[in-house]
């Protein structure tokens, strides 16, 4: 693929059963390569189509409560059928997809499952991004920072012919933190793959959603591409998700979105990497990620929420509740 400073992304809303078993997955991988598709041919007339992404939970939802089941039933390896597939269609496409994410079993750490999700192009997988805050208690995926010794990089960044390109999963972005890894490591456009539900998500007064993905935009410079699960209830008890999948530019201007109401859809909207750049470049005022004063962050050379909880096994409901804890404890310096 040449380089390419503006081309178009399209966010693909999902919408179907979860599934019990990993024999069940291949199914769902059928349907989203019929999406890419749509959204590469369809809008060919229109839009260069070169991103396509995914939602949390779009192979498989955590829908057993203890990491041993979600082990034994719905996690596969990474890589695995499925991503050589993903693989296949961005080689014919010449493009780039963000995966919805898989729940992932990895011989070296044994026991645990993570939640991951892997940016795909024809060169094949080029990043995989693991979770580092599942959404607790219910989660009882397996962080990264839970696991002594962990030594793949937890924030990767990769420099592809469309931008530097740093995915984080839905409660992550939550932290500004966690999402400021990737910018400063060079992420130019910033891929959230989520399942944000409501009320948290594009309805005024808990818009959290759209708050969210305009401010992490604005803080790193950096364009934001959201792509938020649209099951119904049916589908995904005792959730639903409003979708409002959204392209952000590095102002926090949102440039599309899908309309708020869930559902299966796909919105397409403008990457312009020569503008970003141009602006990264240019800019005195509001140079955020220049204007950092590292050093006087005292607040963050402290432990609070409890590494390498994982090292005794699987993580549960149970030990979540114990490191929320200890975190609210470490917040008041007990």
């Amino acid at each position: 693929m040449e380089n390419l400073d503006r081309y178009y992304v399209a966010l693909c809303q999902t919408d179907m059963p979860n599934p019990a078993g990993r024999d069940e997955i291949a199914g769902r991988v059928d349907k989203m390569l019929a999406m890419v598709d749509q959204a590469v041919g369809g809008y060919e007339p229109f839009f260069d189509v070169k991103l396509v992404v995914f939602p949390e939970f779009a192979h498989a939802a955590p829908i057993y409560p203890t990491a041993a089941e979600l082990h034994d039933k719905l996690a596969v390896p990474i890589p695995n059928e499925h991503t050589a597939r993903y693989h296949d269609k961005a080689r014919e496409l010449d493009i780039y997809i963000q995966t919805g994410t898989f729940l992932e079993k990895d011989a070296r750490w044994p026991g645990h499952v993570f939640n991951t999700t892997c940016l795909i192009g024809p060169e094949g997988i080029v990043a995989k991004y693991r979770k580092v805050h599942p959404w607790v208690p219910w989660e009882v995926h397996t962080s990264p920072h839970d696991l002594s010794g962990y030594d793949d990089d937890i924030w990767p960044v990769a420099d592809t012919p469309i931008g530097k390109i740093g995915a984080a999963i839905c409660y992550d972005w939550l932290f500004p933190e966690a999402i400021r890894q990737l910018a400063l490591k060079g992420a130019e456009v910033l891929v959230r793959v989520s399942a944000y539900m409501d009320p948290w998500g594009t309805a005024a007064p808990m818009d959290w959603w759209t708050l969210v993905n305009r401010t992490r935009a604005l803080e790193n410079a950096a364009c934001v591409v959201a792509c938020n699960q649209g099951a119904s209830l049916g589908n995904y008890p005792p959730f639903s998700w409003p979708g409002g999948s959204m392209v952000v530019d590095y102002d926090g201007r949102i440039l599309s979105q899908a309309e708020a109401g869930g559902g299966e859809r796909i919105v397409v909207g403008p990457v312009d990497l020569a503008a970003l750049r141009a602006e990264r470049q240019r800019r005195r005022g509001h140079d955020m990620l220049g204007h950092l004063r590292m050093e006087s962050y005292g607040g963050y050379r402290r432990e609070i929420y409890p590494a390498g909880g994982g090292d005794g096994g699987a993580i549960s409901l149970e030990r979540n509740a114990e490191a929320s804890r200890q975190g609210r404890r470490s917040l008041r310096g007990e």
